[in-house]
C-alpha cells in the first residue's frame, strides 16, 4: 500500500528517448538534395550509397515530395512511420540503425565539452564539424538498414527511401534527432554536457586562483598592541565565474534554467565588483525579462530559447511574440530600444522637422509623420529620446512593426541601412 501511494504521488520524469513528429513537408535544398545540412547529407548518402536501385530511389523522392510520409516516431537505433503507396492501406517502414556504444559517446562528451562554441552551436541546433571525427556517430554506407510491410523486397523499397529522405528534413531542423537515432535523448546529453563544461571550468578557475592572503591567528588575538592591517582584497578576476553543477531532481526546476540565471548572477555581481554599478538595479521585471531573453544564446527559436520565452511571457502577462518583438529592439539598442518601441513621445522642432527634408533630398520614400515617428506602408523611422533614429519594418499596410539595423544620428543613414540589408 505504501509502494502504491509512493508511486502515485512521485513526479514523473519526461522520457526524451521516443519522439514523434507530425508530418514534414519536404522542402529541397538549392542544390536540389532533400538534405541542408553536412549531418543531413551523411544520413541521405548513407542510404544511397547502398541503394540497389537507383529508380527505387527516384520514386521514393517523388513519395516524399507528394506527402505520402505519416507522422515520424524516432527511438534510439529505429526510425518508424507509415507510408501511402499505390493501394489504400498505408506500409509500415521503418529504418533501423545501430546505437552509439557507450565509449563512442563519452568521445563525442569529450570532444563537445573541450569548447565552448561546441556547446553554443549544439544549443543553436548545429552541428560542429570536429564532431565529424566521433567513429559511430554519422551513419555511414551499410549503416541504415530498411524494412517494410510491402511485398517489394528492393533495397530499398520506395517506401523506405520516401522515409528516409523525409527523416532527412527533421535532422536538418534538429540535430538531436540524430543523436537520439544513435541512441541518446537531447536533455540527458545537454545535462552531461552542462556537468563537463562546469566540471572543466572549475577545474581552470582553481588552478588560476590567487593564493588568499592570511594573518596569524595569534596575532588577531594579541591582547596588547595596535591591530594588525587588515590584508588588501583580492584583485576582480578577469571575468565571471561558471556556476557550480546542479544535481539532478526530477522535483526540481529545470537544471537549465538555473544555469542561465546563475550565469546572469554571476556577470551581474563581475560588474558590480569591476565598476561599482549594477546594470540591472534600475530595470523593471518585464526589462528585465527583455534584457535575460536577448543575453540567451542562439540565432533563432531553438527549442531552449522557445520555452525561455514562452516561460518569460507568461510570467508577465504577455506573449512570446510580445519578447520576440521587445528582443529585437533591445538587440538594436538596450533600454533606449526598448523604450523607443514601447513608448511613443512628441519630440521638440528641430531634429525631427529636418529630417523629413533630408529624406525627400536623398531622393528616399515620402514618410507620413505621427509624433516621434515617419512612416511609410512598410518602413518606419522612430526618433529615440537619445537623439539616434531606429529602423522598423512591416509588411505593407499591416502596421505590425519590427525593429531592423542599426540606430543612427542620421534619419538618411539610418533608412540606407535598412534598405541595404
Amino acid at each position: 500500500m505504501n509502494s502504491a501511494r509512493a508511486a502515485r504521488g512521485a513526479v514523473p520524469r519526461h522520457d526524451d528517448r521516443r519522439r514523434s513528429f507530425p508530418q514534414v513537408a519536404p522542402r529541397e535544398a538549392p542544390d536540389g538534395r532533400f538534405a541542408a545540412t553536412w549531418w543531413g547529407n551523411a544520413w541521405v548518402d548513407a542510404l544511397e550509397d547502398t541503394a540497389l536501385d537507383p529508380a527505387r530511389l527516384a520514386r521514393g523522392k517523388a513519395y516524399a515530395r507528394r506527402g505520402n510520409v505519416d507522422a515520424i516516431t524516432v527511438t534510439p537505433g529505429r526510425v518508424v512511420a507509415y507510408v501511402h503507396g499505390s493501394r489504400t492501406r498505408p506500409y509500415r517502414t521503418e529504418i533501423r540503425m545501430r546505437t552509439l556504444r557507450d565509449e563512442g559517446w563519452e568521445r563525442f562528451l569529450d570532444e563537445a565539452a573541450a569548447r565552448p562554441e561546441h556547446i553554443a552551436a549544439l544549443l543553436d541546433k548545429d552541428v560542429p564539424h570536429a564532431l565529424e571525427a566521433v567513429t559511430g556517430l554519422l551513419p555511414a554506407p551499410g549503416d541504415l538498414l530498411p524494412d517494410c510491410s510491402c511485398p517489394d523486397d528492393g533495397y530499398p523499397c520506395k517506401h523506405a527511401a520516401a522515409l528516409c529522405y523525409q527523416a532527412a528534413r527533421l535532422l536538418d531542423a534538429d540535430p538531436f534527432v540524430l543523436f537520439l537515432m544513435r541512441g541518446r535523448g537531447e536533455q540527458e546529453l545537454l545535462a552531461e554536457l552542462t556537468r563537463r563544461n562546469a566540471a572543466r571550468s572549475a577545474a581552470e578557475t582553481t588552478a588560476a586562483a590567487p593564493a588568499m592572503p592570511t594573518v596569524p591567528a595569534r596575532a588577531v588575538l594579541a591582547a596588547t598592541g595596535p591591530a594588525p592591517p587588515l590584508p588588501p582584497p583580492l584583485p576582480v578576476p578577469d571575468r565571471p565565474g561558471r556556476p557550480a553543477v546542479f544535481p539532478p531532481d526530477p522535483a526540481a526546476p529545470d537544471p537549465l534554467s538555473l544555469d542561465l540565471l546563475a550565469s546572469e548572477a554571476a556577470v551581474r555581481a563581475h560588474t558590480f565588483l569591476s565598476t561599482g554599478h549594477d546594470p540591472v538595479a534600475a530595470l523593471g521585471p518585464w526589462q528585465d525579462a527583455v534584457r535575460l531573453a536577448a543575453a540567451h544564446p542562439g540565432s533563432g527559436l531553438t527549442a531552449s530559447t522557445r520555452a525561455l520565452y514562452r516561460d518569460l511571457a507568461q510570467a508577465l502577462g504577455r506573449t512570446p511574440t510580445d519578447l520576440a518583438r521587445a528582443v529585437a529592439a533591445w538587440r538594436q539598442g538596450g533600454a533606449a530600444g526598448l523604450a523607443v518601441l514601447e513608448e511613443p513621445w512628441d519630440p521638440p522642432a528641430g531634429p525631427f522637422d529636418r529630417a523629413r527634408p533630408a529624406l525627400i533630398a536623398a531622393d528616399l520614400p515620402a514618410f507620413r509623420p505621427w509624433r516621434n515617428r515617419l512612416s511609410t506602408r512598410s518602413l518606419q523611422l522612430r526618433l529615440g529620446r537619445d537623439g539616434l533614429w531606429y529602423g522598423y519594418e512591416s509588411d505593407a499596410d499591416r502596421e505590425d512593426w519590427w525593429p531592423r539595423g542599426a540606430p543612427d544620428p542620421d534619419p538618411v543613414g539610418t533608412l540606407t541601412g535598412l534598405l541595404g540589408s
